[in-house]
């Protein structure tokens, strides 16, 4: 008897000291999971919008003059602190023309900029171009599109060379001799026009780096083109504004932001 009670009495110890060691455990699990939902709860699942968005970027439209810009008089102006692109019934253009940014040039760069254009406008924003020969004030070369009726808003189509690149949409490819390809989308084209503002401010930003263009307008991207054509494709050129042929026209321009890569 006495040994049984001996026995239970060690029993119940290491019952006692396993309890102990189990509560401990249990403490320390618990407390390691709140630590993790903190962190959980503290970091952003996803990156956020950055505060410093206009961080490197500079101004190259001073708001008041043309002062580094070159085109026809007869067609651009500054009217109310923005660039104006106007076509009248006495002005009616026989071939595009284009106001110049004389300053540099784009080759790996991001730019962001407003514009607004009227229901019968046709404009866009050539980079990476370059003059083409005995024609003033003429541009070949990337065009991000813009026009007043919903129709190419967004898409690349490279002025005077191989025309659509991708519409509105599309992510496409671009090889030697070849079509482009559309390997992928960002949206169907109408309702990606959706969330741009008819003959009302618009932001377009455009991220070119290396091979790669993303067009984008009020934080939505328009398109995307892989350009692989090693023989037709420019890595660098001059940024410019148009205004189309067509009939009467306004398009305004303001914010114009610059950032090379």
């Amino acid at each position: 008897m006495v040994v049984l009670c001996e026995l239970e009495a060690v029993n119940i110890d290491l019952n006692m000291k396993k309890m102990k060691m189990f509560k401990q455990r249990f403490v320390l699990v618990i407390a390691f999971l709140v630590v993790i939902g903190l962190e959980m709860v503290a970091q952003p699942q996803f990156a956020k919008e950055s505060h410093d968005s206009e961080m490197g970027f500079v101004r190259i439209f001073d708001g008041k003059t043309l002062e580094g810009w070159d085109g026809d008089p007869v067609y651009w102006s500054v009217e109310n602190g923005y660039i104006v692109g106007r076509i009248t019934p006495a002005t009616i253009l026989d071939r595009n023309t284009f106001l110049i940014w004389r300053n540099g040039t784009t080759g790996d760069f991001e730019l962001k900029l407003e514009y607004k254009i009227s229901s019968e406008g046709n404009s866009g924003i050539n980079y990476r171009s370059y003059e083409v020969p005995g024609v003033p004030w003429a541009l070949k070369g990337y065009q991000s599109d813009i026009d007043g009726q919903g129709q190419w808003n967004g898409q690349n189509y490279e002025e005077r060379g191989r025309t659509f690149l991708a519409l509105r949409g599309q992510v496409t490819r671009i090889s030697a001799r070849e079509e482009p390809v559309i390997i992928g989308t960002v949206g169907e084209i109408d309702q990606l026009q959706e969330f741009i503002h008819r003959e009302d401010w618009n932001q377009c930003h455009l991220s070119v780096r290396g091979n790669v263009m993303i067009h984008m307008i009020n934080g939505h991207v328009m398109s995307m083109v892989i350009d692989d054509d090693t023989e037709n494709r420019t890595m660098d050129g001059l940024l410019g504004v148009q205004v189309h042929v067509g009939p009467p026209m306004t398009v305004e321009y303001r914010n114009i932001l610059l950032k090379k890569l």
